[in-house]
């Protein structure tokens, strides 16, 4: 006789799995000393969607401050994008593996 409780999939496992498909990768922002602080979080707001000014402009100082700071974690090919797209800006970001 069959149990009337269902067991789930193990959720952490699910997880690793969609890692290994899609490995996330951080964009990264790097201080310079060229661009305007407003501008930097204007650039920001429009690369990723979802930023806000506030977000923006945390990232902006904590790379300013810092040396670098992560504006988002995702997928490598929209990691590209949103590192080219601020490259395109005149900023400098790289990629990390998350």
């Amino acid at each position: 006789m069959r149990s009337a409780v269902e067991t789930r999939p193990d959720v952490r496992e699910e997880q690793r799995e969609k890692q290994d498909i899609l490995p996330p990768y951080s964009v990264v922002l790097h201080n310079d000393d060229h661009n305007d602080m407003v501008y930097v979080v204007q650039c920001l707001m429009k690369t990723v969607p979802g930023i806000g000014a506030a977000r923006a402009t945390r990232i902006m100082f904590e790379a300013h401050n810092k040396g670098k700071a992560v504006v988002t974690t995702c997928p490598l090919e929209l990691a590209e994008l949103y590192r080219d797209r601020l490259e395109g800006f005149g900023l400098t970001a790289t990629i990390e593996r998350a």
